[in-house]
């Protein structure tokens, strides 16, 4: 497995918005910190807003470390990503961020049309702070129910499978 970590629209303005924000930044920034040593390239995504926001300062990105602005909840949509992945033979994309039913979703699931292995931080992604009230969901209830889906749909592409953050050096290192 050749992994990339890829994080979405963890930006200063929305961190507030979601579940636990500003814990979530600094869960993804620690994953970071783990994988970079062992060769994984860290891919930070940017939601272009106006005015516009930045990555958020939590996450400790680095020089080396690639953001990718987008426009779209799929972050493969008219941006470079792809091509990024393929030219460093990247096969699995260890996948974070905002919002777990939009952002994180879309991504997900085209990153599986696009052939590419998705491991799921299943403690690594947030939905708004409110959940889904219309459909009578907490965020935990999001967050598992996306889980859930994610994990057992069948993909046309690479495979899904989650992974809590505690575990996840372990996975992508060995």
């Amino acid at each position: 497995m050749k992994a990339a970590l890829v994080i979405v629209d963890v930006q200063d303005t929305l961190l507030p918005l979601v579940r636990r924000g500003e814990e979530l930044a600094d869960r993804i920034a620690a994953l970071a910190r783990e994988l970079r040593p062992g060769g994984t390239p860290v891919v930070a995504l940017q939601q272009v807003f106006d005015p516009e926001s930045p990555v958020s300062t939590r996450l400790g990105l680095e020089p080396s470390d690639v953001v990718i602005r987008k426009t779209a909840t799929d972050a493969f949509y008219d941006t470079e990503l792809a091509a990024l992945l393929t030219g460093w033979g990247v096969d699995t994309i260890v996948l974070t961020g905002l919002a777990t039913d939009y952002c994180v979703d879309a991504t997900a699931r085209s990153a599986l049309s696009h052939g590419l292995d998705v491991v799921l931080v299943s403690d690594g992604h947030a939905p708004a702070a409110d959940g889904d009230p219309e459909a009578g969901l907490t965020a935990e209830q999001v967050v598992d129910r996306h889980n859930r889906i994610l994990s057992t749909a069948v993909h046309p592409g690479g495979t899904l499978r989650l992974c809590p953050a505690a575990e996840l050096p372990a996975l992508v290192l060995r």
